[in-house]
């Protein structure tokens, strides 16, 4: 990886560091000398908008090259918008566009443009894009193999015996993706692996976390699992983007037709090429194309023969170009249904995950609820025994007023009167407390 880092890093040449270090020295026109330390070209040039692109092509070679966004808009035949998407100084959701000239993908750190020759990938040191150009260089490279050792086995057939290499052909030649659904194939892998791997990791540090709140409910517990279900609510609307987009492009045909650069660049050079032998044949037959031609001395059989034949030829290309749409539509239909049933997997994981972390807020929202309900019902108990503790006051307020009666000189008033009002608040209590159970307020 290290290595890799080295060879995508653009050198810095010894003109420019010299370059840099005359501009800095070197006065200013108003006189003004610049600041010590300040990259005045380094300025100029994030000025201009040249950004470092990673350039793959076909065979797995890569180039790190710069180029300025207009460049790359007439090279890639895309409208600014789309570029934008590729800012990694803007936060934009997933998004795959397919285009006339190119595919822009934006899923998680993979933001590159696709086209039917190369990948243009922007400069960055980030472990997942530099994992995703040596898989792909990987994949390129084995697919070239494997196309070798393919022409050689069929070399070596036609030596034998033409007829078993024709039956050889139709049997052993599987149907390759193109170049632009490779690359596709790859950044839909690194994003549902990378997502996965993140939801991967939020189970298992959401389970033991969830386990201990049930035990232990406490402020720190809390926090903890706030923070975790708010990341668990980012991650799943990153994955339900990335599922609705790859759903999306499932849903419309036209937006999978428009994906195919290859069949398309393979139609507009057969269209130029069938332009040239016409042009060709009409200058073998006598026709000046450059000078116009008089309708009088024209040959009819000329002119019908060329109608004719750009008509047939009009009929081909739109029978080959529907039969092949159809048959890419559905390899490419393929391709995202598979990668659809990996990121719906992981959807599927992390809703489970979060109807865990709602089950277990229901669990805990019962026990406090548990608990306030014994609150209430010791406070009910206290407050009946509060009434029976008054009664004795009402009957000592009533025997400390000053006035003389006969019951105050017998010896055993004072006995009796405590004994009779205890009773009484011991009914009066044993009451309350039936009509309590009585009710169902209380448990029995």
């Amino acid at each position: 990886m290290s290595e890799l880092k080295e060879r995508l890093l653009p050198p810095r040449p010894a003109s420019a560091m010299n370059l840099r270090d005359t501009a800095v020295s070197r006065p200013s026109p108003s006189g003004r000398i610049p600041l010590p330390g300040v990259d005045v070209l380094g300025l100029k040039k994030r000025g201009q908008g040249l950004r470092s692109w990673i350039r793959v092509d076909t065979s797995g070679n890569t180039q790190v090259m710069e180029v300025d966004k207009f460049t790359m808009m007439r090279r890639c035949d895309l409208p600014a918008r789309d570029l934008r998407l590729l800012d990694p100084l803007f936060v934009y959701p997933s998004t795959i566009l397919g285009r006339e000239k190119a595919i822009v993908v934006n899923l998680e750190q993979i933001r590159c443009i696709i086209t039917a020759d190369e990948v243009l990938l922007l400069n960055s040191l980030d472990n997942y894009v530099l994992r995703y150009v040596v898989e792909l260089q990987q994949r390129l490279k084995t697919s070239g193999a494997v196309e070798i050792w393919q022409q050689e086995n069929s070399q070596l057939s036609r030596r034998r015996s033409r007829s078993f290499d024709n039956g050889f052909e139709n049997s052993s030649s599987p149907d390759y993706l193109p170049f632009e659904f490779r690359a596709l194939e790859i950044a839909l892998e690194a994003a549902c692996t990378f997502l996965d791997s993140q939801a991967s990791e939020l189970e298992i540090e959401a389970y033991p976390l969830l386990d201990e709140l049930t035990s232990k409910i406490s402020t720190l517990n809390l926090e903890r699992v706030r923070r975790l279900k708010s990341r668990l609510v980012a991650l799943t609307r990153r994955v339900q983007k990335v599922r609705d987009e790859i759903e999306q492009l499932m849903d419309d045909d036209g937006d999978m037709a428009e994906m195919y650069l290859t069949e398309k660049k393979k139609r507009m050079e057969g269209s130029l090429y069938g332009d040239q032998s016409l042009l060709g044949y009409r200058s073998n037959d006598g026709l000046s194309v450059s000078a116009p031609v008089s309708p009088v001395s024209s040959p009819p059989d000329s002119r019908r023969l060329e109608k004719s034949l750009s008509i047939a030829r009009s009929r081909h290309d739109s029978a080959r170009s529907s039969e092949g749409v159809t048959e890419n539509i559905e390899e490419l239909e393929m391709l995202l249904e598979a990668y659809f049933v990996v990121i719906d997997s992981t959807l599927n994981k992390l809703t489970s995950l979060k109807e865990y972390i709602d089950d277990t807020e229901d669990f805990i929202n019962i026990q406090l609820d548990n608990v306030r309900n014994q609150l209430i019902q010791f406070e009910l108990l206290l407050t009946t025994a509060t009434f029976v503790v008054a009664i004795f006051g009402v009957v000592a307020g009533i025997f400390g007023m000053n006035f003389e009666i006969d019951f105050f000189n017998q010896p055993g008033a004072f006995r009796w009167v405590l004994i009779i009002t205890g009773i009484c608040g011991f009914v009066i209590f044993s009451a309350f407390v039936w009509f309590f159970k009585y009710r169902r307020l209380m448990p029995l």
